[in-house]
């Protein structure tokens, strides 16, 4: 079939039922103002977040955030609130992370968002327990994936965060635990049942 046919049998389609084609092209509309805004906000956010830059992040996702709430987007605010949640959980503001990760819990209840929930519930776990050694919540995510046998290509993918990020991580939980290797941290881990 000739490229142009497509489009010159659509052409025939709207001339023949024009009331549809109308509602068509509605249903199609662009997106109200300040979605793309949003959109674009969470975006350098999660870039942000990922290049562990939380501070970029957290004001990226505040203006996401934001700005799903005024377009009462609540799903939308709420995938914002988990990551200010983990960029305050990188900056040390835990009451915050916690805070912003509770209300996006409760969005994504009222919605029956459950793969959120799930996911939500496995990025908080190792925070509400008791950091070992000094560990933040991330680190002791990164831990147990290290643990787990995880490179850190693994970590980075599962954590959403970047290669480097998890480097950095790997990097301040063999100072904080005073270990020289992956293999001395998993020990460490089991020993301190952290894995």
């Amino acid at each position: 079939m000739h490229p142009l046919a497509s489009v010159a049998v659509a052409l025939v389609l709207i001339a023949a039922r024009p009331a549809q084609a109308q509602a068509q092209a509605e249903a199609q509309a662009p997106a109200p103002p300040g979605f793309l805004d949003a959109a674009a906000a969470y975006a350098t956010g999660a870039v942000a977040l990922a290049d562990g830059d939380a501070l970029t992040a957290m004001q990226a996702l505040r203006r996401a955030c934001t700005l799903c709430c005024e377009l009462d987007t609540p799903y939308d605010a709420a995938r914002s609130r988990v990551l200010i949640g983990l960029a305050c959980r990188e900056l040390g503001d835990d009451d915050t992370a916690t805070m912003e990760f509770e209300m996006a819990r409760g969005a994504f209840t009222q919605l029956g968002a459950k793969p959120d929930i799930a996911r939500l519930d496995t990025l908080t776990a190792p925070n509400e327990r008791r950091a070992s050694g000094g560990l933040t919540g991330r680190e002791i995510q990164v831990l147990e994936l290290i643990a787990a046998g995880r490179t850190n290509r693994q970590i980075a993918g599962e954590l959403f965060i970047s290669e480097k990020t998890v480097a950095r991580h790997v990097s301040n939980i063999f100072t904080k635990v005073a270990v020289s290797s992956r293999a001395a941290a998993t020990a460490y881990a089991y020993q301190h049942g952290l894995a």
